[in-house]
């Protein structure tokens, strides 16, 4: 057995997300081999919810950095610059591990900072793009020269598709080299085995389907407002379909509006994690219309309870749906396309059916846990060998 490690993740906040919760079950997974895991992370601000408690009972000890923020503040970032370095020097730890843009680079530049027959292994995982196609082309040239700046700063780059390692290589912040593709793994037991839709129906208070449902932070990347345009020719071909809602965020205000009139949509909100595999139990269809994703945890988790999922081709959703074999990919803004794929997953049962089962089988082969936490442990064992451990306070 290798010697044990400090461990320390850093990551802007630790609200229900994505990102969040490969964080934690990273952790989960390091503490039970007998490493020493610590999190640093900014408040959990936001309608989201947090996973403080989840981190906690994984066995982290958590650092609540106060000026670790997700926005852009000059002030705020310099004193987390400041703080992060403190953290990073009264810990000492063997590997410093950042996850998200903000934390990302703050994190790496504090890691960096420490005198290098000092400095920990550094690590950093691109969970999702920085930058996207409707942001300020000044804005998109600052991001990416940060990352570039960055990642220089680092030993070692995590991608949870390769989508990002392509993203990232061909805006020229680093090579390909430097990657390792390690998927987001999800705890998929929950999901395996479960209620009939009829049942999770009633236990919800849904009336009889069809049941669309598209689950997602209310933010206008998730394309709430596609599947809104898409929704009457919906309605026309199936005119029992209804659209079931689940998620809260900060455009829910926009999104709730522009849902206004539309018939046969029920809003569920922000809905605890342990009520989700009924959720999709309900579904007959997972649609998810993003128009930027790095991995949808979403989705392989409606696979896994052999719900059908249709999504717009960005980042890594085909390699979540396995090039369209385990569900529906759609070219991204063709609301027309979104339609006629929904149309078509409520209308065609032995198509719909093959699939369902070919997208179980992919993702418990290809996003389990297990699977991300060994390749991940592997990494910072091949990493870590050979360094001087660092002498403890």
């Amino acid at each position: 057995m290798t010697d044990p490690l400090r461990i320390l993740h850093v990551i802007t906040r630790l609200i229900v997300g994505g990102a969040q919760m490969n964080t934690v079950l990273c952790a989960k997974a390091q503490a039970e081999a007998g490493h020493e895991v610590h999190i640093a992370h900014g408040p959990d601000e936001g309608p989201e919810g947090s996973l403080e408690a989840e981190a906690e009972a994984a066995g982290a000890r958590l650092h609540l950095t106060p000026s670790l923020v997700r926005a852009v503040s000059p002030a705020a970032d310099r004193r987390c610059l400041r703080d992060l370095k403190a953290t990073v020097r009264g810990l000492k730890p063997d590997v410093v591990h950042t996850h998200s843009s903000k934390a990302g680079i703050l994190g790496r530049a504090a890691a960096w900072a420490v005198r290098e027959r000092d400095r920990p292994l550094i690590l950093h995982t691109v969970h999702g793009l920085p930058w996207n196609d409707a942001m300020n082309p000044l804005k998109r040239r600052l991001y990416v020269a940060l990352e570039r700046w960055a990642a220089r700063r680092c030993d070692h780059l995590i991608a949870i598709t390769p989508a990002m390692v392509d993203a990232f290589v061909a805006a020229g912040v680093t090579t390909r080299e430097r990657f390792t593709v390690i998927p987001s793994g999800v705890d998929l037991r929950p999901f395996l085995h479960g209620p009939t839709p009829e049942e999770a129906r009633r236990a919800l208070g849904l009336a009889d389907g069809p049941w669309i449902g598209l689950v997602a932070r209310l933010d206008r990347l998730k394309g709430h407002a596609d599947l809104f345009r898409a929704w009457p020719a919906i309605r026309a071909a199936v005119p029992g379909a209804r659209l079931l809602l689940v998620g809260d965020g900060p455009d829910a205000a926009e999104i709730r509006a522009a849902g206004e009139g539309l018939d046969g949509l029920r809003w569920l909100g922000r809905t605890e994690t342990g009520d989700m595999p009924a959720v999709y139990r309900a579904l007959d269809a997972c649609v998810l219309p993003s128009h930027q994703e790095g991995q949808s945890r979403v989705l392989v988790e409606a696979l896994a309870a052999g719900c059908p999922a249709v999504a717009y081709r960005v980042g890594g959703m085909p390699d979540v749906l396995d090039h369209g074999r385990a569900g529906t990919l759609v070219e991204r803004g063709d609301t027309a396309g979104l339609a006629a794929a929904v149309i078509a997953v409520l209308r065609t049962d032995s198509r719909v059916e093959v699939s369902c089962e070919h997208g179980r089988a992919h993702v418990q082969r290809s996003y389990s846990v297990p699977a991300m936490t060994d390749a991940l442990e592997a990494l910072i064992q091949r990493r870590a060998a050979g360094r001087v451990k660092l002498p403890r306070a």
